[in-house]
């Protein structure tokens, strides 16, 4: 059967990887892809991003399933276009994205339900946000509300930095970011103290099954120091979800989620990617929810993912997520992001890459932030270039196998963290 990716980061390069090993898949393409999927004879590259160009494309190719990455194409309504043409899709409806594209959206449906995630209000008024921040206090959270490409969070440690915040969001709105209803809105919250873990399940509407844990950095320094980014390394399992967590996390979270869209109208299919902030004592919270598998945790969750995913896939579209169960690796699995010169602020793009290892079972770089030139030459194309993911029997001797494949690629201005996967270690 013929697949179809939408997105072209390294989260849809490591779909497309794990899907194509299925003996279901004859021909696996990613819409638009990017120089690692170009590089392969795996993937054909299909340069169409229009949501109804897509559609006729997948029609006319008569592709079995297709398989939506990022969340612009989901907030834009790619899955009910699919869906009313009879095209088989795994994500979720537009209605269903605005868990993660209207924040406001998702704080007001988690106090509706009763979905443990920290106090909040809402602003378009920036003398009302002002005040806010100054009577709530630091440490505060300001987000932008709308899709900002994981960059639309100020963790807020003073109170200038706050009012910083807000005026960068909502009176100036450098992110450029629009509710749903248009024009530039903010959700300030509480700041909560603890561990941050990613919990990602796969979704048919009513049931559940849980992917791999993990955790990633979202700082762009050794030490969690510098800027938020979309994320610089991540690693699966992440030993901050215990048993006992994982099961608070379904039973307080993502359960009452998923009955909650249920109950109004608008059932969740697809990855629902639940950001948790886990305290002292193990109570998890919810910090934001995401639409779609995250970046980078897709690679080092998906490289320890022992079953056949186009077979789980068509069993979520088909509403039989209740009779599968997911085999895992035991191993670990340890991602590094390596990313541009100037990111995140202002990363170039046009560098030339070299020392591309082969590909092999315990060792992976899936493309992001890459073109393949006409030379056959690969280079720089966006912030996040590359995600060099391996297995290993422990956090230390990945860490040890990540950074040797690592230091064996070049690109001027490389950077990357020494450090991912420091906090397992430390637990």
């Amino acid at each position: 059967m013929k697949i179809l990716v939408i997105g072209g980061g390294g989260r849809e390069h490591a779909l497309a990887w794990k899907l194509a090993q299925s003996p279901k898949a004859s021909k696996v393409y990613v819409a638009p892809g990017n120089g690692g999927t170009a590089l392969s004879n795996k993937f054909e590259n299909v340069p169409i991003t229009d949501v109804e160009q897509l559609r006729t494309w997948a029609i006319d190719n008569k592709i079995a399933l297709t398989v939506v990455g990022p969340e612009a194409p989901l907030a834009a309504g790619v899955v009910d276009e699919f869906r009313a043409h009879g095209l088989k899709v795994f994500g979720p409806t537009k209605a269903a994205a605005q868990l993660e594209s209207s924040k406001a959206f998702s704080k007001a449906f988690m106090r509706r339900h009763g979905i443990p995630t920290a106090d909040y209000d809402t602003f378009t008024d920036p003398v009302a946000a002002h005040a806010f921040v100054d009577r709530l206090g630091a440490p505060i959270v300001i987000k932008a509300d709308g899709l900002a490409a994981g960059k639309g969070v100020v963790v807020a440690m003073s109170l200038q930095e706050a009012h910083d915040a807000v005026d960068f969001m909502l009176v100036d709105n450098k992110y450029g970011v629009q509710h749903n209803d248009g024009g530039a809105r903010v959700v300030i919250e509480e700041f909560l103290a603890g561990e941050e873990a990613s919990f990602i399940v796969m979704c048919d509407g009513k049931n559940v099954v849980a992917m791999a844990t993990s955790q990633d950095h979202k700082r762009l320094k050794d030490g969690d120091e510098g800027p938020n980014t979309g994320g610089m390394g991540a690693y699966s399992p992440a030993p901050v979800v215990t048993a006992d967590v994982h099961a608070r996390a379904m039973r307080e979270i993502i359960l009452p989620t998923i009955r909650g869209m249920e109950k109004d109208g608008v059932p969740f299919t697809g990855f629902l990617y639940a950001g948790l902030m886990i305290d002292g004592n193990g109570h998890p919270k919810t910090l934001e929810f995401n639409t779609r598998m995250g970046d980078p945790e897709t690679q080092p969750i998906l490289m320890r993912l022992k079953s056949d995913l186009v077979e789980v896939m068509l069993a979520a579209v088909d509403g039989k997520l209740d009779q599968v169960e997911l085999e895992w690796d035991r191993r670990t699995a340890l991602g590094v992001v390596m990313a541009a010169y100037g990111y995140p602020e202002a990363p170039r793009k046009g560098d030339a890459i070299s020392g591309l290892p082969a590909d092999a079972d315990d060792a992976m770089v899936f493309h992001a932030g890459t073109v393949l030139d006409a030379d056959g030459q690969v280079r720089t194309s966006g912030g996040r270039v590359l995600c060099v993911t391996v297995l290993a029997d422990s956090v230390k001797q990945a860490q040890q196998k990540v950074y040797d494949v690592a230091r064996g690629i070049q690109f001027d201005g490389a950077q990357y963290r020494r450090d991912i996967g420091f906090r397992a270690i430390k637990n």
